[in-house]
């Protein structure tokens, strides 16, 4: 009897969902072949993606303090403990005492309308505004973080939201498209997985047919085989199952359509209203260059739904440019495009039917994902309008604030990272009578660390802390960044450079314009969260954060 292998749920499910994803513009079948290998072109959903992010998180320095708390009388809130009375065996007759387990209980420390804000929030928080990584690393500027600053930034932030979906928001075609494409591919993949869950016996592969499998292909070995097999048969279940789903909810496709799509994709290709860079079709095309008529025109229909030009089109939109199809001028290519994209429609209908769509979870996670999408449309309308400084107003902004466009102050170090505090203490101690080199290689977790320079931009707060240190020195116990970890660590002063005052050139302009364009757009967006959080009510329960520091969060 052979023996029959598969592989664990956990591993093939994952995998099993990339069906699912349409934006490569694959078919059910995952394709084996190299990836194209054009990276110039960007997808489309790229690009939205990185639109929909809060474009101030990314671009805007530090705000500047915004109004202190509204004082606020402290809730406390019951922290609940279940029991779960969990009997131990034991050899003795007489048992020991039930052992009753507290679970943790999210800690509020801000509420604004429906939204609350736990504790553990507000320290991941912090971790992302203390550590420097990501923001200007020729920067001077040491960044101060105050955790009572940092909470009302997203008290603001959630005000934002508020006041977005209060001016209906979601019911624009940039955010609702956004939206869908999470909320269809969430609730198709967890369909799909569902229905394999339970039929995952059907994946069972052979050692013969492994065998076959590597004999066919000797560049595979045994785990790659089986996965190559598990493969084809998820295929098979998948083609069966979709085509059960399409006789159940009557799919037919309006051929006579066709033609129209052809058209309006020539249209938009080839004779777009604006001129663009880019040889492809943009999404703001579909959104800004359709008439309502021309985007519902129907090429698909099934039981509670239909299929349109516009779906189509979006669809067409996530697959990366190199990739698109190339016939999108022949119905055929129409046919064929829109067959791939049929999948989730179908797939999320039957979710639905399920009550998937209902799930709490799920219902969560859309919401967090229409949250986010809701912020940084606030976010691009407020600072929209922001002009481009002009070449005077480049000039006067330099000779006005030089020392922002300074080389940075920098030192060259080397450093012992430590454990804890009392191993830090340890170090230093050793240090008076052992070279930096040998009490580096006993104690450090990072031994073969090299002296290197730093500045401002890459320690953070803990910046100025070094640079009160001279060459030769010992500075220490210190804390500073280990990975996205904060330890302490000892540190030796090699070299110390203080600032450089350039003097202008054109060669700036650019820096300087962002640095220009990036101030007024935070002071415009610092004025709007000052004005939400006047208009909504929100409290902070002050008593919870007391003893929140930024530099001791695990």
């Amino acid at each position: 009897m052979s023996n029959r292998q598969l592989l664990p749920v956990k591993m093939a499910i994952p995998f099993l969902s990339l069906l699912l994803i349409l934006h490569n513009g694959c078919s059910p079948e995952v394709s084996q072949g190299p990836r194209d290998k054009q990276a110039a072109a960007v997808s489309e959903a790229q690009q939205q993606k990185q639109e929909q992010q809060p474009a101030a998180e990314a671009a805007e320095a530090k705000p500047k303090p915004s109004e202190p708390a509204k004082a606020a009388p402290p809730k406390l809130e019951q922290a609940a403990t279940v029991s779960e009375a969990q009997q131990q065996k034991q050899e003795q007759p007489v048992p020991k005492e039930p052992v009753t387990k507290a679970v943790e209980q999210p800690v509020v420390v801000a509420r604004i309308g429906d939204y609350v804000i736990n504790k553990n929030e507000l320290e991941q928080k912090l971790k992302t505004e203390i550590n420097p990584y990501g923001y200007d690393q020729n920067s001077d500027e040491v960044k101060v973080i105050d955790v009572n600053e940092v909470l009302l930034k997203m008290l603001a932030e959630k005000a934002m939201i508020m006041e977005a979906r209060k001016k209906g928001y979601l019911q624009d075609e940039e955010i609702s498209i956004v939206i869908d494409r999470f909320k269809n591919r969430k609730l198709a993949s967890t369909v799909w997985a569902r229905y394999l869950q339970g039929r995952r016996n059907e994946l069972e592969v052979t050692d013969e047919e492994i065998d076959k499998q590597m004999k066919a292909d000797p560049k595979l070995d045994r785990k790659r085989a089986q996965a190559v097999l598990q493969r084809q048969k998820a295929n098979q279940i998948f083609e069966q199952y979709y085509g059960q789903l399409c006789q159940k909810y009557n799919l037919k496709k309006e051929s006579e359509n066709f033609p129209e799509a052809v058209k309006l994709h020539g249209r938009l290709l080839n004779s777009p209203k604006e001129q663009r860079k880019q040889w492809w079709i943009l999404s703001s095309q579909i959104r800004d260059e359709l008439t309502p008529e021309e985007k519902d025109i129907v090429l698909a229909t099934y039981d509670g739904g239909k299929v349109t030009v516009k779906d189509w089109l979006y669809a067409l939109t996530e697959i990366a440019p190199p990739s698109r199809p190339k016939d999108l001028n022949t119905e055929k290519g129409v046919e064929s495009l829109l067959n791939r994209y049929l999948r989730l429609p179908i797939l999320v209908t039957e979710a639905q039917l399920l009550g998937l769509d209902k799930d709490k979870g799920f219902m969560e996670e859309l919401r967090k994902r229409e949250d986010m999408s809701l912020l940084g449309k606030a976010t691009n309308e407020k600072v929209k309008d922001v002009n481009e400084p002009t070449e005077a107003q480049i000039v006067a902004y330099f000779e006005k604030n030089k020392e922002k466009f300074s080389t940075p102050r920098t030192l060259k170090i080397d450093q012992i990272w430590c454990a804890d505090l009392e191993t830090a203490n340890k170090v230093k101690a050793e240090l008076d009578t052992r070279d930096f080199e040998s009490v580096k290689n006993e104690f450090s977790l990072q031994k073969k660390g090299k002296p290197f320079e730093t500045n401002a931009g890459r320690e953070g707060v803990f910046f100025n802390d070094l640079w009160k240190g001279e060459p030769n020195q010992i500075v220490g116990p210190v804390k500073g960044f280990f990975g996205e970890q904060i330890k302490w660590r000892i540190v030796k002063i090699l070299e110390k450079k203080a600032a450089q005052v350039k003097e202008y050139s054109s060669d700036m302009n650019n820096s300087i314009k962002w640095r220009i364009l990036g101030e007024k757009r935070n002071e415009i967006l610092a004025g709007y969260r000052k004005e939400l959080l006047q208009k909504y009510p929100y409290e902070i329960y002050a008593d919870r954060i007391k003893d929140v520091d930024p530099l001791d969060i695990p």
